[in-house]
């Protein structure tokens, strides 16, 4: 009988982008050297949470860590975890299954067989959380800019703003072949959050929003590609 085995991906923190394959259960993830899963982030624990399988079910337990425990933004002791839930340690951002995985329970939520591209035309890989309508968890990011659909972003010679906040400048003086490189990456971005996001519902208040699970999964996806994309440019593979 073959041991049994989980995937999670690192969607932020310090080590956003690694993909931490087939870790063998039990799994322990903490900051000290022998967690079977370790993360190079100071809010973790030195032994922060494990992993455990209890019958069919993947039991997630918090080690009594300093700064807690949460999956898909709620605070949590012992958890069941379902593929594609994000479990939050420190300032990192857990992403629970192989994209295989979260494809097939994308594929049997919607009642079809599973595809080799979960993403539809836009080619995606990734995860989310709960049933099949999902209510967008909280995301433990601390943005210092907001976002006004008052106050578009407005290009001007050399900078692009959302209100008052310059954003990072686009790199210049690259080669047509980087230009166009650059392009396709935001055009598939850009395509992908647009397919994610045209099916989205919201209360009448406008207080809260919803979306499908397959969509919160191309969300999800674009997530951990801009993390991917980031550890390349910081760690370019050796040629």
């Amino acid at each position: 009988m073959a041991k049994a085995s989980v995937t999670f991906q690192v969607l932020e923190g310090i080590d956003r982008g690694r993909i931490y394959r087939d870790v063998a259960v039990p799994v322990t993830i903490g900051r000290e050297e022998g967690n079977s899963l370790r993360l190079n982030d100071e809010r973790v624990s030195r032994y922060h949470a494990k992993v455990q399988l209890d019958g069919d079910d993947y039991i997630l337990t918090d080690l009594e860590s300093t700064n807690g425990t949460r999956v898909n933004g709620t605070a949590i002791q012992i958890r069941r975890l379902r593929i594609g839930d994000r479990v939050g340690v420190g300032r990192s951002l857990l992403l629970f299954g192989s994209n295989e995985e979260i494809a097939a329970r994308m594929a049997a939520l919607a009642g079809v067989g599973a595809s080799p591209n979960p993403v539809g035309s836009a080619g995606y890989y990734d995860e989310s959380t709960g049933d099949r309508k999902t209510v967008a968890g909280q995301v433990d990011l601390n943005l210092d800019f907001d976002i006004s659909p008052t106050d578009p972003a407005k290009p001007t010679a050399d900078a692009l703003f959302i209100g008052k906040k310059a954003l990072p400048p686009l790199p210049l003086k690259m080669t047509p072949s980087q230009a166009a490189r650059l392009a396709e990456i935001l055009d598939f971005l850009h395509q992908g959050l647009t397919l994610a996001t045209e099916n989205i519902q919201a209360r009448d208040d406008g207080s809260q929003v919803t979306l499908e699970y397959g969509d919160w999964q191309r969300v999800l996806a674009i997530q951990m590609l801009l993390a991917r994309y980031l550890r390349l440019v910081a760690d370019p593979p050796e040629e």
